[in-house]
């Protein structure tokens, strides 16, 4: 990993059930994040993704990307226009800085109606130790 390196995108199908899911699982039991009338009634066309959700699946971005050895350090996010269902939210990522085991990746999500996240993650990726010659793997 290298300074400049990007990562390969990832769309995520923003569904309903990934909304309610979301929102049940990190216990943010919100009416906007699972009942339509009561997020129109407050002025948003329907339900929309929490912020632990979009949390998770940036974290999810990176251990997919990394491996499964990738430690994550520091997940420090922003959202921005919201995540409704029948959109589709495409991650992307930069890796801004790298020191030895540890890298600083920018993030990025965008979706049908602007920028749904930015922010960075730290992310340390033990190096594998080298097998000795003759040794078992």
């Amino acid at each position: 990993m290298r300074p400049g390196d990007e990562l390969r995108p990832l769309e995520i199908p923003v569904t309903r059930t990934l909304i309610v899911a979301g929102a049940v699982a990190s216990r943010d039991y919100q009416d906007v994040h699972h009942d339509p009338e009561a997020a129109r009634a407050k002025g948003s066309p329907d339900v929309f993704m929490n912020i632990l959700t979009t949390n998770g699946l940036v974290g999810r971005y990176i251990t997919d990307h990394f491996g499964p050895t990738a430690v994550l350090r520091r997940v420090a996010i922003r959202l921005g226009a919201p995540n409704h269902p029948g959109d589709t939210m495409v991650l992307r990522g930069t890796v801004e800085e790298v020191d030895g085991d540890t890298a600083v990746v920018r993030v990025t999500g965008e979706n049908g109606i602007g920028r749904h996240v930015t922010g960075t993650v730290t992310v340390t990726v033990p190096r594998r130790a080298p097998v000795p010659p003759g040794g078992a793997a």
